[in-house]
């Protein structure tokens, strides 16, 4: 694929929002650039809320330019005020890097770090600045005025909610680090969701003015469902890339159930397939469109967990939904003799199952029939699972709806 192809792929397959100047960048990427997104490690595992980031740094491989992939070592210990109400947990050093090895394993799954690619972190240049240094040097770029007419600022001043001063300062590192990048990598092109706008601009000015050097700034769309729901979220709540925190079935099942209306939309964004072969699924009609989501699905996995795990999580499916049996790639838990001779109750059971968050949500579900063991009902709240319901068998199926399985094992 050629390099100039990039911008084009970009925007027919709905990944852009806004761009700095899309003549001049589409010029400059007749030749290979370096592009870069940041992530900051708050949590062990990115999630398909960062899908959209991911997939464009892909792109820039999969068209003949270099992704760069910025983890936020330094940025994480300030927080990123963009989108929140209040300020986020601070966490230490001995958290942050735990968070980096384990994004840094699910970024290895979509872009190639031995065909180019690179993985940097901006503790590397941020955690030894000098504070007064830093200051003279490129405090004079920032102008306080613009700085609280950004998104991140205004919306939280506006509901009078408390923004700390420390960040405040996140705007600021974030140019920095794009100018850092521009000055040591070369990098040409910062990508973003769209609240990171601001933040890009910002970066891309101080940039200039600094080294003298045009870069630009690309951001992607909010991505909601068509329901309005944030993309990411499932019923037990943020769908991980971690197959540890979310299973390669949980994850082909999240993509399969997604609104009928997305199905053409997520396909562009979340798979490789070419886009007549997408204007054929997206035109399916009835019952057919669930065959859509189905590759829907595949592709995703494929992409995240890899195509033995996405068809285990296919042939799973199957098995559990059209021939009501159950499969290898169910989610399990295991429990010793001991512990089922005792017994769990069945609210606990399903709290441990991540089938329920808290006991009144356990008990809810129970009391509405939408619980099951072995595919039958289950309406007694205060039910204990025990070995007897075992019987001759070593697992059990516990549901919630027609949709949600989990394997309980007895361990011989």
């Amino acid at each position: 694929m050629a390099t100039s192809d990039l911008l084009h792929v970009l925007t027919s397959r709905g990944f852009l929002h806004q761009c700095t100047d899309a003549e001049a960048l589409r010029e400059a990427s007749r030749t290979p650039l370096t592009a870069y997104i940041g992530f900051d490690c708050t949590a062990k595992s990115l999630h398909v809320g960062n899908l959209v980031q991911i997939m464009l740094l892909r792109w820039i491989q999969k068209t003949g330019h270099r992704p760069l992939a910025l983890l936020g070592g330094g940025t994480t210990k300030i927080g990123d005020p963009s989108g929140k109400d209040s300020a986020r947990k601070l966490l230490g050093d001995a958290d942050i890097a735990s968070n980096k090895e384990g994004i840094r394993a699910n970024l290895s799954h979509f872009i190639s770090f031995e065909e180019g690619a690179l993985l940097l972190d901006n503790a590397e240049w941020l955690d030894d600045l000098n504070y007064i240094s830093f200051l003279r040097d490129y405090g004079v770029h920032f102008s306080v005025n613009r700085m609280l007419t950004q998104d991140s600022v205004r919306l939280r001043l506006e509901r009078e909610q408390s923004l700390t001063f420390l960040e405040f300062n996140y705007m600021i590192l974030q140019a920095y680090d794009f100018m850092e990048l521009a000055k040591r990598y070369d990098c040409r092109l910062q990508m973003g969701g769209s609240d990171q706008w601001g933040n890009i601009v910002m970066g891309a000015d101080l940039t200039r003015r600094v080294l003298q050097k045009t870069v630009f700034g690309f951001t992607s769309p909010l991505i909601t469902t068509s329901s309005g729901a944030k993309m990411g979220k499932s019923e037990s709540g943020a769908v991980w890339l971690n197959a540890e925190m979310c299973s390669p079935y949980d994850y082909w099942q999240f993509w399969r159930n997604v609104e009928d209306a997305d199905v053409g939309r997520f396909l562009k964004l979340f798979t490789e397939l070419p886009l007549e072969e997408i204007a054929k699924l997206e035109a399916l009609q009835g019952a057919e469109i669930n065959e859509a989501k189905k590759i829907l699905a595949h592709e995703a996995t494929v992409l995240c967990h890899g195509s033995s795990a996405a068809n285990l999580a296919q042939e799973t499916a199957a098995r559990v939904f059209e021939q009501g049996g159950v499969g290898e790639a169910l989610p399990t838990l295991e429990f010793t003799q001991e512990v089922l001779m005792q017994g769990i109750s069945l609210v606990d059971l399903m709290k441990q199952a991540g089938l329920a968050e808290s006991n009144g949500e356990a008990r809810r579900h129970i009391r509405a029939g939408a619980v099951k063991l072995q595919d039958v009902v289950l309406s007694d709240e205060n039910r204990v699972v025990l070995i007897d319901d075992f019987r001759t068998e070593t697992q059990i199926k516990l549901s919630l709806g027609k949709k949600r399985h989990v394997l309980i094992k007895a361990k011989e």
